[in-house]
């Protein structure tokens, strides 16, 4: 039961929204929608400045700025801002990149919503795991290859060394998606490595997925740590490792200078 309950004509429904991981496109229907309505919007670093633009003129922004190890933010307070702005009867969008489900932590925020009687609606977002390499080339499963998928997160609240299941992670016939794996990437293809996936599984860094600006890294697993070292931006990067990783050079489409071109005009 709710610790509170609060019942008034003018509350709204807090829109808990996944932004995707950067292409406007890839926004829902009903993403658009909500946040076209929208009076505040409380947003994350992760989300593009192309959909940044599209937030009412009017509309209040309030930046929560979370990325690895740097919170601008910490989670209880941002619960308790959209306890409070869900309260004043005003309009309230918590727009997050990906999806807010995976790895985003929209549960909490929902849970906190919850627990003071406040209503929410959660509407999905494109995760990067399934975003970024669909526009890398790389399928998440094909046939032959990967029979299955693994999301895990690089980095932990705390540091305790990353405690995952390595065993069942080096598993030659998974697809293994690793969000925010840059700090730790060293790390992961050794614990990987030692559990039995060869050196050489096909292995990938998404840099920027999505967007005008991204860059793949394709290479192998033993290599990756110094490949991703090598790299000079500390963009948002996507590691994925698995046999699928080597149809990118057959599946490759996405054209990110096409991209930045188009976008170039449609903004001049």
């Amino acid at each position: 039961m709710a610790a509170e309950s609060v019942h008034h004509p003018k509350v709204q429904p807090v829109h808990i929204v996944g932004a995707g991981p950067g292409d406007p496109e890839l926004l829902t229907l009903k993403a658009m929608r909500v946040l076209l309505a929208a009076d505040v919007v409380v947003y994350d670093k992760l989300v593009s400045d192309e959909i940044l633009a599209m937030i009412p003129a009017g509309a209040t922004r309030i930046f929560a700025g979370k990325v690895a190890r740097n919170h601008h933010m910490p989670q209880p307070e941002i619960n308790t801002l959209l306890v409070n702005l869900a309260r004043s009867g005003r309009r309230v969008v918590r727009l997050k990149g990906g999806d807010p489900f995976l790895f985003g932590r929209g549960g909490e925020e929902a849970d906190a919503l919850a627990q003071h009687g406040l209503p929410f609606v959660v509407v999905p977002g494109v995760t990067s795991a399934s975003g970024c390499t669909a526009y890398a080339g790389i399928p998440l499963t094909h046939r032959g290859l990967a029979h299955g998928v693994r999301f895990v997160t690089g980095h932990t609240q705390e540091d305790d060394g990353l405690d995952l299941n390595w065993a069942s992670l080096a598993d030659p016939d998974t697809t293994l998606i690793v969000y925010m794996g840059r700090t730790n990437v060293a790390r992961i293809a050794e614990r990987l490595i030692a559990h039995g996936l060869p050196p050489s599984t096909p292995s990938a860094a998404i840099v920027e997925g999505t967007r005008p600006d991204q860059r793949t890294l394709l290479t192998t697993l033993g290599e990756l740590p110094d490949r991703v070292a090598a790299l000079d931006c500390a963009a948002p990067t996507l590691l994925v490792i698995g046999r699928v990783v080597a149809m990118a050079g057959t599946l490759s489409w996405f054209d990110p200078l096409a991209a930045s071109a188009a976008g170039s005009r449609s903004t001049g």
